[in-house]
Parts: structure tokens; C-alpha cells; sequence
């Protein structure tokens, strides 16, 4: 995912970042969007418009890469935009965001006026201050730009924060923090990474990755079990059906098949969700451990699931399994 992708999310989630950056209280009915300018394929990373045409669009631009020629491209982006939607506002205003202020191109010329007047507001990530004093968008953004070093703690940090403070969409905030970690730390699984949050089982369980994962992996298992016992269902109909008469043999064969293949496709589906959740934690998993897995009650399972968020190798598991056999 690059860095636009993060600062696209951000602002479509939470818009009232842009009026935390500026400083000002955030009007109700702005709209978040890209815009492209297909007369000249120009695309504007964001554009805030307004509710009705009394009142600001803003433009706003994310540049962490030093372009001499970005000033140019983005005026000219702006001009042509307020020329197309003239109808839709009465005034502009614009916002560049940088990392830090060498990311920024270092002349001006011909456009040192428009950079120096107030319709152009630059904000540097690493001037912004502390994140314990930041409002929790702002941090957002400042957490893209900390040392993989630091990161870890600021995010566990803006997590706490996110479950102490009245934030509308705590959630949504949840799921950024993660985002940008796992941006930052290709390496590790979602899982991994809402445990280095601090994340507890119950709110892992709660989270949409996991209720994701779970009901992928409950409706594979769904849909083997039926399919299994279906086919066992059939077989048990015919050899009813040389007994008792075939069509009698044959409906009692489907029924017995529904009820074992609803039976087998929950219990697993619980499996395939143990499973998958052991794979993303610690890679393979022996041939010998999914079958034991895979042969426990469905009371053994949920159980297991319960307990293996607190795993922190195989050898845990196998030991949870001596234990309960």
C-alpha cells in the first residue's frame, strides 16, 4: 500500500482532519473526494466540497517526495478545477502536506505569491507536536512518519487513547492505527500486529479482521461438511434403498445426509477457523496436529479457539490437546 493509499483512508474516514490541520471547527456536510480532470488526466489527491455552493472547497495535496516542479502541476490543477465547478463554491483554499520541510521543492518562482498567500496552507508531519497533545487524526498522520523504532510504542499510545477518550468511530481508528503499522512492518501478520497494540482476546475477538477470518474459514468448513456428508448420506440411501426399497432408501439416505453434513460442516468450519488462526501465528502446522484438531467435539473446539489466542508456539497447543484428551 503506499502512503497516499493511507492518507486517502484517513481523510475518507475521518474528515475532519483537514479542519483539525487548519486549525478550525469542522463544518457539518463536507464530502471527501478524488477528482480527476479528464480533459488533461490531472487527478486531485483530495478535494473537500463543500455542502452547498456558499460555501470553501479545499484542495489538498500529500507530497513526501521532493518534486522542483509540484507547485506547477498543482496550481494548475486547482485553476482548472475552479474553472470546471465554478457553480459549486464560493471561495478555495489548499493545503500541501510534507514529511518535513526539505521534502519541499526549493524555489517558488513563478508561483512564490499564490505559495506565500493565505489560500495556501503547508503543514510539516514532524512540527505538528507531542502525540499525547495532538487530536487523535492529527497523531494518525504523524505516526506515517515516525522511525519503525518509535513506532510500536506511539501506536500503542494512540490505541490506549482510542479506548479512553469519547472518539466518535473508535473503531475506525482501531483499524487505521493498524493499517499504518502494517505498513510499516511489512512482515507481520494483522494478528500480530493488534497483539503488539496490546489488543486483549476479547478484543481481538471483536475486531472486524477476526470476525472476517472467522466467518471465511466457518463457511469453507460449512460447505465441506455438507458436501462430505451428502456423499456419505447417498451412499447409506442406496445400500438402504437394496434393503428397503430404493426410493424409500433413498429419501431416508438425503435426510440422514442433511443432518450429518450440517453437523460435520459446523464442527468443521469451527476446525478450519483453529486452524487458520494457528497458520497465521505460526506458519505450518503438522499433518498430525490438524488431524487432531480436526477430530475434537465441537465443545473441544470452541474451547481451543478460546485458548490459543495465548499460545505462543506448537509445543502449547500440543500440550492443550495431552491435557484435554
Amino acid at each position: 500500500m503506499h502512503r497516499d493509499s493511507l492518507f486517502y483512508q484517513l481523510f475518507a474516514q475521518l474528515p475532519q482532519t483537514l479542519f483539525d490541520l487548519l486549525g478550525r471547527e469542522a463544518p457539518q456536510g463536507y464530502r471527501f473526494d478524488s477528482v480527476e480532470l479528464k480533459q488533461t488526466a490531472f487527478r486531485m489527491d483530495g478535494v473537500f466540497v463543500p455542502p452547498d455552493p456558499s460555501g470553501i472547497v479545499y484542495f489538498c495535496e500529500v507530497q513526501f517526495q521532493r518534486d522542483n516542479t509540484f507547485y506547477e502541476r498543482f496550481f494548475a490543477e486547482i485553476f482548472l478545477y475552479l474553472r470546471l465547478y465554478r457553480h459549486t463554491f464560493s471561495d478555495w483554499q489548499a493545503v500541501v502536506i510534507y514529511p518535513h520541510r526539505q521534502a519541499e521543492q526549493v524555489s517558488f518562482d513563478p508561483y512564490e505569491v499564490l505559495v506565500n498567500s493565505h489560500r495556501l496552507h503547508r503543514v510539516y508531519l514532524n512540527e505538528l507536536g507531542s502525540l499525547e497533545a495532538l487530536p487523535l487524526s492529527l497523531a494518525l498522520m504523524q505516526l506515517t512518519v515516525l522511525p519503525e523504532a518509535e513506532m510500536p510504542t506511539a501506536a500503542r499510545l494512540l490505541a490506549e487513547r482510542t479506548r479512553i477518550e469519547a472518539v466518535p468511530r473508535p473503531e475506525v481508528i482501531m483499524e487505521l492505527i493498524t493499517t499504518i503499522v502494517l505498513y510499516k512492518f511489512t512482515k507481520l501478520s494483522r494478528e500480530e500486529v493488534l497483539r503488539m497494540l496490546g489488543f486483549t482476546t476479547e478484543e481481538l475477538k471483536r475486531t472486524r479482521f477476526y470476525q472476517e477470518v472467522y466467518a471465511e474459514a466457518r463457511e469453507d468448513g460449512l460447505q465441506q461438511g455438507l458436501q462430505q456428508g451428502l456423499q456419505q448420506g447417498l451412499q447409506q440411501g442406496l445400500q438402504q434403498g437394496l434393503q428397503q426399497g430404493l426410493q424409500q432408501g433413498l429419501q431416508q439416505g438425503l435426510q440422514q445426509g442433511l443432518q450429518q453434513g450440517l453437523q460435520q460442516g459446523l464442527q468443521q468450519g469451527e476446525a478450519a477457523v483453529v486452524l487458520r488462526q494457528l497458520r497465521r501465528r505460526f506458519g505450518s502446522v503438522p499433518n498430525d496436529l490438524e488431524e487432531r484438531i480436526r477430530q475434537l467435539s465441537p465443545d473441544q473446539i470452541e474451547a481451543l479457539a478460546e485458548a490459543l489466542l495465548d499460545f505462543t508456539d506448537l509445543e502449547a497447543v500440543f500440550a492443550w490437546l495431552n491435557r484435554s484428551s
